[in-house]
Parts: C-alpha cells; structure tokens; sequence
C-alpha cells in the first residue's frame, strides 16, 4: 500500500515547526554566555545561602536578616583579609615585579645552555608585533572590563537569587509539565545539594593547599610566599589547570636564586598536589561529591571550547550539577537503576 501524498498545508506546518526548532536552537546557542551567568549567579546564592543557613538555625533570625548577616559576613571577611595581608601582599606583589626580569634572564640563560634560548627569544619577540599581546593591549583591557561587569553582574544576581531561592525554584518547576513536577522537584533538591557539598570541600581544598604551598615556599626561601599561597589557594578552584598555572610564578622565582631552587619549587606543587589528591580529596569526597577525573578533564575541555575562560572556571560546579541530575533523571527514573546521589541517606 502507498504511503498518502503530503498535503501543503502539513508540509508547511512540518515546515514551519522546523524552522521554529531551528531558530530556538541558535537563540539557546547565542545566549550560552547568559546562561552561564545565571549559573554563576546561582552559585553566588548557594555560597550566600551556606552562610546563613546556620545563621537562621542557631540564632533564628528571619531569612531576609540572615542573608544580610551573610552578606556582611563575606563582606568583612574579604575586607579582613585585604587589612591584615593586603599591605605585605603589595610589598611581595611589587618584589615579584622586581625579580620576575632576573628569573626571565636566567631561565633564558638555562634555555641557552639546552639550545632552545634562540627560540624562546623569538617567540617572546613575537608577542610584540601586530597579532601580539601587546598590540592587542586594547581588547585586553576591554575584556577585563567586561569580565569585571559580568561578575558585577552575577554577585547582584545571587543576592536577589538568595533572597528569595523559594520564588525562582517554584517558577522553575512550574516550566514542566504537571505529571513531572514531583520528579523536578528532587533533581533540583539533589543537584543543589551536591553543589554545596562540593563547595564546601572545595574550600576545604583550598584552604589546606594555600597554607601548605605558604608554608613549603618560606621554608625553600622563596620570596612572596605569602602570595604565591593566595594564589594557589584561589586557582585551586579550577582542577588540573589551576594548580600548573599557579606554580608558574613560583618556579619562575625558584630560577631566580638557581635551577636547584627552581626544582625544589617544582617539587613542593608536584608534592602538595599528590597530597591533595591522594589523602585530602578522598576525605574530603566521602562527605562531598566524588566526580571521575576524566570526566571532570573532558568538562573542562568542553566549557573552554564553548564558554572560553568563564567556562573553564565554572566548569566543576556546572559539571556537579549535571552530573547529578543525569543520575537522578536518566540512571534511576528512565534506567530504573539504582545509583548513589551526593548527599542521600542511604539505609
């Protein structure tokens, strides 16, 4: 039997769907930089949310009062630490500016010694011509602006999402059909608590990994170790890449004083990040979010092939969540297959 000939009227409605289809895809597409502000704001109301959570338990505060006690609190304690470190950390950060130039021309002399010091002149000789850095300082500087609008942009954002986390939850939920809404439900619950306790064991990463790397660099001699420290403490939020770039002005500083230095520095970040993967991460995991590494390689990977920089940045949390929520809606709702959740009470 013949199929029936498509009338125009469907073929243009098939048509019309498609196109529609098509257009939604490439405005989704070009409003990826949105969306990721919207996460990143929604990672600032977690972080608000972390701090006054207790606030509202134990003191029994209103939530609009406990979210401007949080809000203050992450306020002061940025300021505290800019009062107590921010002089040495100039002083150190102006010390790096002065040894950074003898360090370049040692490690020039070292490259020499190997036979690459003539290629290392050339590529740095190319940095100032037309496709450079330096000729590009222009659009260097009008990114920095636009990164310090957007991340302007997310801290409001998070403080308005914090304040009313019920009001944004609900709306969301509301976007699913009826018959789904319950399951909606638990998978914003379990992501946004694996979100949290992933943030919480990062900054537990953090923490430990800038006062050892603080610690190892004043006992090696190194100078500005005290920035060098709040360096790798705050890169140590990006995995992989973080820590390399972070011990990329420490080594540099290490070949200022000798190549024997230089490796002890490479040495103490190879030592510290063996320490934090191997002992600290799996602690730390047992109560936070144990994502695979390769996984978490390939997430990175992709957020800097799609959202540049940002997308490097965020890409663990944003990982976490998806990460959840594909457990949750494909493995134990579609699968049927019982999985682990971060968080869950298991019996």
């Amino acid at each position: 039997m013949r199929d029936q000939p498509v009338s125009h009227r469907v073929f243009i409605e098939r048509l019309v769907i498609a196109l529609a289809v098509i257009g939604v895809a490439l405005l989704l597409w070009h409003l990826r930089d949105l969306f990721l502000l919207i996460f990143g704001a929604a990672l600032v109301a977690v972080i608000l949310n972390l701090v006054a959570g207790p606030i509202r338990a134990r003191i029994g505060v209103p939530p609009p009062l406990a979210l401007a006690a949080a809000v203050l609190i992450v306020v002061a304690a940025v300021g505290t630490a800019f009062w107590m470190f921010g002089a040495e950390v100039t002083q150190q950060a102006a010390t790096i500016r002065a040894l950074v130039p003898p360090a370049w021309a040692a490690l020039e002399a070292r490259l020499d010694l190997w036979g690459l010091g003539q290629a290392m002149r050339e590529w740095t000789a190319s940095l100032q011509t037309g496709g450079g850095v330096v000729a590009n300082i222009g659009n260097i500087a009008v990114s920095i602006g636009n990164g310090l609008a957007d991340a302007l942009l997310v801290i409001v954002g998070g403080i308005y999402l914090a304040a009313q986390p019920e009001l944004y939850r609900v709306g969301l939920i509301k976007l699913v059909p009826s018959r789904g809404r319950a399951l909606a439900a638990q998978a914003i619950e379990a992501s946004g608590r694996a979100l949290r306790l992933w943030l919480l064991g990062r900054m537990v990463s953090m923490a430990v990994v800038g006062l050892l790397t603080w610690l190892g660099l004043m006992i090696i001699g190194v100078p500005s170790a005290l920035t060098l420290g709040l360096l790798a403490a705050l890169l140590e939020f990006v995995p992989f890449i973080g820590p390399i770039v972070a011990a990329v002005p420490a080594i540099l500083l290490g070949f200022a004083a000798g190549p024997d230095k230089a490796l002890w520095v490479a040495f103490l970040f190879l030592a510290i990040q063996q320490f934090e993967g191997n002992v600290l991460e799996p602690l730390v995991q047992q109560r936070a979010v144990d994502l695979p590494p390769a996984l978490l390689l390939f997430a990175l990977v992709a957020g800097a092939l799609v959202f540049g920089l940002s997308g490097i940045i965020l890409a663990a949390p944003l990982t976490v969540v998806l990460y959840v929520l594909v457990k949750k809606l494909y493995v134990q709702e579609a699968l049927d297959t019982a999985t682990p959740l971060p968080g869950e009470k298991t019996s």
